[in-house]
């Protein structure tokens, strides 16, 4: 795979997840600022509602560095779903294609209601060599 036309090698596998215990913004990732590392791609993004009567709803942002509207790089919030409703005793999965994020990027989501939403996210770290600093460190 290729951004900006450098290679890009699988560097790790993983999901993140976390169960939405309160209404307040998580983290769900935060892509790494390794020097190794320069990017991930989310592969899916999965929520269910473990509430057996009441839907909730789910909002989805990246946190990172985007123009202002004076062109200016600024620190903002970019939402991709914003008060998606999620029946009770459903999974949704909410990406139809594969997004990136770049290094220091931030994943949150944030539930309407407590204790009823669980997201995993299935995540691809991309490096841009073969073998990452840290991978020699453990040899």
């Amino acid at each position: 795979m290729l951004i900006n036309s450098i290679p890009q090698y699988i560097q790790g596998i993983t999901n993140a997840k976390i169960d939405l215990t309160a209404t307040d913004a998580e983290t769900l990732f935060t892509v790494p600022s390794d020097a190794d590392f320069n990017a991930v791609s989310i592969n899916s993004i999965l929520v269910s509602n473990d509430d057996t009567s009441n839907a909730s709803t789910i909002t989805v942002n990246i946190v990172g560095d985007g123009l202002n509207s004076a062109g200016a790089v600024t620190a903002h919030t970019f939402s991709l779903f914003k008060d998606t409703v999620i029946a009770a005793k459903t999974t949704v999965e909410l990406l139809t294609k594969d997004i990136i994020l770049k290094s220091g990027e931030v994943l949150q989501v944030q539930a309407g209601h407590v204790d009823r939403l669980h997201v995993v996210a299935s995540i691809q770290e991309l490096s841009k060599t073969r073998i990452t600093t840290s991978a020699i460190v453990s040899i």
